[in-house]
């Protein structure tokens, strides 16, 4: 499994609403609101076996009232 975070910029007034959204989905296994340029950060494993583009694309910038993402990957916890 390897982690993969995902700031989300939501269109205005929408972000607790799309929050609610992606937890209904079950893709996430954590979801918080942050301050600043994004308005979610969103904590997913992905399978090795998964791609981690196709996994943004299909499954959450699909979402209504999402305007912008940026993945970061990730390599090792400590």
């Amino acid at each position: 499994m390897k982690a993969v975070f995902v700031q989300i910029k939501c269109e205005l007034g929408r972000a607790y609403e799309v929050a609610a959204a992606i937890a209904d989905a079950e893709i996430a296994s954590e979801i918080y609101s942050t301050a600043g340029d994004f308005d979610l950060l969103v904590k997913c494993y992905l399978e090795d076996t998964i791609d981690p583009g196709h996994f943004v694309t299909e499954s959450i910038q699909r979402i209504e009232g999402i305007r912008d993402t940026r993945t970061i990957m990730t390599f090792r916890a400590f």
